[in-house]
């Protein structure tokens, strides 16, 4: 087997809660939970699950924007987390992120051209001014956006034309492994098959992988080799994309899959309704953090003792006292 482009091990990051006199810690967020899962070399691999169940943090934590509390992560057998600003820098490089709010990503004050063409500044991947507008033009075309919109500024184009200029700032160096943090929550539906068809097709251009953050598993499921799903910043179910959907273990992963719509307005499925709301990761619950709102659990197992992630079957994880 050879080894994966990616692995993250035992990943924790606590966001401290600080007030009062001199601004003491009081507490702490448990963001994300002893996170481990490998991605191969052109696979993407799909993080989902309810809002604040620590995919975004994961992903912002295995590119440094964002310091881990403790864990690894094995980026082609380099330790990200062990290196130094100087390194991180050059390896940055081969990590690039595409942020969810195409609005809020791009700086209003530069042109398109400056936004693409920052990063061939900083790595020095362009020697002359014509090299470096010429590398912007083609970023430009290889989206589906125009040459003369280089010289033109973010407020003037569309939700889905400002994402395409983040996909192209993220291409201008050539990476690697790419993290998708939810790039088409804030796109009308017609715009997200088409931002999910660019990415597909850049994919089998460049060979590149991803880490495909969302909460729309209908998104998920058409662009994901793997998913993996999250509750309360644990990895709770691991499988193919296939298998997730056809054979799903967890009881929160058949909650959400029973809430992703039909199109079939005759076909019916079963609607599974979880009780209560999301625990606070301020303080989760002891045992499975899920057993709280969990239709199966069983007392006291499931309220005093934590389900490891195992391989239910070849490809297939879960955390789950009572399934695999």
């Amino acid at each position: 087997m050879s080894e994966p482009l990616l692995r993250v091990n035992n990943l924790v990051k606590n966001f401290s809660i600080r007030g009062g006199w001199f601004s003491r810690m009081h507490e702490s967020v448990h963001a994300v939970n002893q996170v481990s899962f490998e991605i191969d070399k052109g696979e993407t691999l799909g993080l989902v699950g309810e809002s604040g169940c620590g995919k975004s943090t994961t992903g912002r934590c295995i590119l440094r924007l964002i310091e881990p509390t403790s864990g690894e992560v094995w980026f082609e057998g380099k330790n990200v987390t062990a290196l130094d600003r100087a390194s991180l820098r050059a390896l940055c490089r081969d990590m690039q992120i595409i942020f969810q709010d195409p609005y809020a990503s791009l700086n209003p004050r530069m042109t398109v051209g400056a936004i693409i063409g920052e990063a061939l500044v900083i790595h020095h991947l362009a020697k002359t001014r014509e090299e470096f507008e010429d590398r912007v033009v083609q970023l430009l075309e290889t989206v589906g956006l125009h040459a003369d919109h280089m010289r033109r500024y973010p407020h003037e184009f569309s939700g889905g034309q400002r994402q395409r200029i983040g996909i192209a700032r993220a291409l201008a160096v050539s990476p690697k492994l790419i993290v998708c943090d939810e790039p088409v929550s804030a796109l009308d539906v017609s715009i997200q098959a088409q931002v999910i068809n660019l990415l597909e097709d850049l994919q089998q251009q460049f060979g590149l992988t991803y880490i495909f953050i969302a909460h729309d598993l209908a998104v998920v499921a058409h662009i994901s080799t793997r998913v993996a799903v999250m509750y309360l910043g644990k990895i709770v179910e691991l499988a193919t994309a296939r298998d997730l959907y056809t054979t799903p273990l967890h009881p929160y992963t058949e909650a959400l899959l029973s809430a992703v719509p039909i199109p079939e307005p005759k076909a019916k499925r079963k609607r599974i309704v979880l009780q209560g709301d999301v625990p606070s990761p301020i303080r989760p619950p002891s045992g499975c953090q899920f057993h709280t709102r969990c239709p199966i659990r069983k007392l006291p197992l499931c309220a005093t003792e934590a389900p490891l992630l195992r391989e239910s079957s070849k490809g297939h994880w879960v955390a789950c006292h009572l399934r695999g």
